[in-house]
Formats: structure tokens, sequence, C-alpha cells
């Protein structure tokens, strides 16, 4: 599940960046969300379970907002004029982003030196990566997807806040289904007037069957398997297998700096976000209970 985990949240990049070429953004985002609605809407029904989040609406909304809505409207915008490489290695930034939001939003987490210097090596890994782009002809791009690491890294805020006791399925559908009924409208009006090619509409089946549905699938699963703190650790993963997709499949260039950055944020997330020697104390009695 690690594994796959690592590899399904790693290649959306690459299918963003091939469904854009055909349809526009907003038939791009309302398909993804509405074909994995239908996968995953008769196991929320099951039991009812989609009930039980009415209660919590306005959260909800919020968090699809800023998990989906949002953030997969700018990735898409932003590929169509930089690569899915670079996309990958800037979202990289998320548990950086986050944890400044947390210390923003009050919280009470001691930050040692070691998570004080990842913040400094990560944040340096990304303006090693955006800065030439920025002074480019993509400041637009680069800044899109720098806001959807920020949107990526308030998101969890709120479902730690608001959304602790609704479970993770119906959640998921109904912030879907919230998001399939916002794109609608732009949808219809851009639809294409033609069929796309082949390798659009598998690339919009990948994202909304392997990125989204099964995606979601799996990490409940391997969050049952091994806690929220372990399962995460995936992410790391994310940026390398988003590189070696738009290296290998769309022959797009793998440069120094690139190398260089990736380095610098994964360097830079891993000791921002280690916990330290109280809340590891704390997660392993947890564990033992």
């Amino acid at each position: 599940m690690f594994a796959l985990m690592g590899v399904i949240w790693g290649v959306p990049y690459l299918m963003i960046k091939v469904a854009v070429e055909g349809v526009s953004v907003p038939v791009l985002v309302f398909t993804r969300c509405a074909l994995a609605t239908l996968l995953l809407l008769p196991l929320a029904l099951r039991g009812g379970q989609l009930a039980g989040v009415r209660p919590y609406w306005k959260p909800i909304a919020a968090f699809a907002f800023l998990e989906m809505i949002l953030p997969w409207y700018l990735l898409a915008d932003a590929e169509q004029d930089i690569s899915s490489s670079m996309t990958g290695l800037l979202i990289a930034a998320s548990p950086i982003i986050t944890l400044l939001v947390a210390r923003l939003l009050g919280s009470s987490e001691r930050l040692g030196p070691a998570r004080i210097a990842g913040l400094g090596i990560g944040l340096a890994g990304v303006a090693v990566l955006g800065a030439p782009e920025l002074r480019g002809d993509n400041p637009v791009a680069i800044l899109e997807v720098l806001l959807v690491a920020v949107s990526y890294a308030i998101a969890p805020q709120i479902a730690a806040r608001k959304l602790q006791n609704v479970p993770s399925l119906p959640m998921t559908v109904a912030c879907l289904i919230f998001a399939t009924v916002v794109y609608a409208p732009p949808a219809v009006a851009t639809w294409p007037a033609t069929v796309p090619s082949g390798w659009v509409l598998a690339a919009i089946a990948g994202l909304s069957v392997i990125c989204t549905a099964i995606g979601f699938l799996v990490f409940f699963a391997l969050l049952r398997e091994v806690g929220p703190s372990r399962a995460l650790v995936f992410t790391y993963l994310n940026p390398a297998v988003a590189v070696a997709a738009g290296v290998l499949v769309l022959g797009e260039p793998l440069t120094v700096s690139m190398v260089a950055a990736f380095v610098l944020i994964l360097a830079g997330s891993v000791l921002a976000t280690r916990a330290g020697r109280a809340q590891r104390t704390v997660e392993a009695a947890e564990a033992a209970t």
C-alpha cells in the first residue's frame, strides 16, 4: 500500500499535463470528480454513511474548496505552461508550508533547531526551483502551484479541527459531489466539440479511477494499517515519481537545478516535519495500547 500510494499520488501531474492538451480545465476537473463520485458513491451509501455528514456541511465545503476545487483547477491551469516535473517538485513543499500554517494558526508544538533548519533548507529548495521561472515567462504558473501547496497545507487543518469525527470515505464523496456540482456549468460551457484523443481520454480516466477513487481507498486502508504519522511518509516519494514520469513519458528535461531543488525540498520536509522526542514517546505509547 505504501508503494502504491507513492505511485498513485505521484503520477497525477503527468496525467494532468496530457489531459489539458485536449480539454478545458473545467472539463478536466468536472470529469475527474464526476467519475470518481460514481465509483465511490455506492460504498459511501452502504449503511447510510453519507447521511452522517450533513451536520458538517460547512467545514466539508471549506475542505472541498481547499483540497479539490481550487487546487485541481490551479494545477491544470499551471501545467499548460510548466512541466509536470516542476509541478510535482513545487508541491513537495506542502509539508513545510503545513508547518508554517499550523504555527500561524496558533499551534503550540515546539520547533527545535533541526526543524527550523528544515524550514530554511526546504524553502531554499523552492527558491532554487521557482525563482528562475518567476523571472522568466511563467511567473503566474509558478505562483499558481505555490498557491496549491498553501491550499494543501490549510485543508488538513480544517479536517483536524472540524472534521475529526467524520468518516473519511463519506467525507471524500461529499467533497467530490460538491466539486462536481461547482464545475458542471463551466464544464458544459467549454465542452469539446469533438471527442478528444485516446491519450487525453486515458489520462482523464486515470486521474478519476486511479488517482482519485482507488487512491483514496488505498489511502484509507493504509491509515488503518499504520496510522496517520507513518502513512503520510509516502508523500516524500511523490515528487520523485512525478519527475521520473515526466522525464520518461513526456521527455521533459531533468536539470541540475531540479535535482538540487529536489534534494533540498526533501531534506527540508523530513527535518521540518520530524516529531520531537516527546511527541514520539506519546505516539509509541498510543501504538502500544
